[in-house]
């Protein structure tokens, strides 16, 4: 089981970020700028982040987590469809193609995220009190939903195709309702009331809590983020465990 998720690896390192350093430096380049952006467009609005004083590092907390479940909620999404060639062998499992592309999309953000708020520490000189505890719980709670959302997504983009319309149109959204912009707690109670159930704001209040050690984050559940997680994950693993062979001759 392992050479073969080794090999869809490779396989996906190869058609993803390409055989040379460039795909890897714009792996990088990408959140920079987007962080980057974020930065510049709010410090001409607000003369403070919402924690703290460096704009950067307060958007690469919000940013970063944000960008990292999106992009493996999709890659586990299409997993049957990008291995769908391999699928054909016996000793290969839709798992096994899930597997692959969750370890190392995840490590690769995870080394994304070390490196731009290392980079924003140096850069700015700033204090380095970080809780790494919750920062790494607050990286594994968001590839626990990623995993449980694309698991189920897998299931219905493969069986029903509209539905990968219908899901960007339908999250786009969570881009504004994450918490990236402003903290759960600088939120009217009306939003509040509403957002708490996003697991997503969980996800970004922990890793700011690892971040900023004066950051409470009382509203944080991590109860909520790994129910949701779970009951995803179980339903779209029966759901697929049962259809995908005959989803694969579609």
């Amino acid at each position: 089981m392992m050479r073969i998720i080794f090999a869809l690896m490779l396989r996906e390192m190869a058609t993803t970020y390409g055989r040379s350093a460039g795909g890897y430096i714009w792996a990088v380049l990408e959140p920079v700028l987007g962080v980057t952006l974020l930065s510049v467009i709010f410090s001409l609005a607000l003369q403070t982040p919402g924690l703290g004083t460096n704009f950067p590092l307060f958007y690469a907390t919000g940013f970063l987590p944000f960008a990292m479940f999106n992009d493996l909620t999709n890659k586990v999404a299409s997993s049957i469809r990008f291995s769908r060639p391999f699928l054909a062998y016996p000793s290969v499992t839709f798992i096994d193609a899930m597997i692959a592309r969750v370890l190392l999309n995840a490590l690769t953000h995870i080394a994304v995220i070390a490196i731009v708020i290392t980079g924003i520490y140096v850069i700015y000189q700033l204090p380095v009190v970080v809780n790494l505890a919750s920062v790494f719980e607050a990286l594994l709670l968001v590839t626990l939903l990623a995993v449980g959302v694309g698991t189920m997504n897998c299931y219905l983009m493969t069986a029903f195709p509209i539905w990968e319309r219908v899901w960007q149109i339908a999250t786009r959204p969570l881009f504004l309702m994450s918490g990236i912009f402003f903290t759960y707690d600088l939120m009217p109670s009306q939003a509040q009331n509403i957002l708490w159930y996003n697991p997503l704001i969980h996800c970004i209040g922990l890793m700011r809590q690892g971040i900023y050690p004066t950051y409470q984050g009382s509203y944080i559940s991590q109860e909520l983020v790994i129910g949701v997680s779970l009951v995803l994950l179980v339903l779209g693993l029966m759901l697929l465990e049962r259809t995908y062979r005959d989803l694969l001759e579609r």
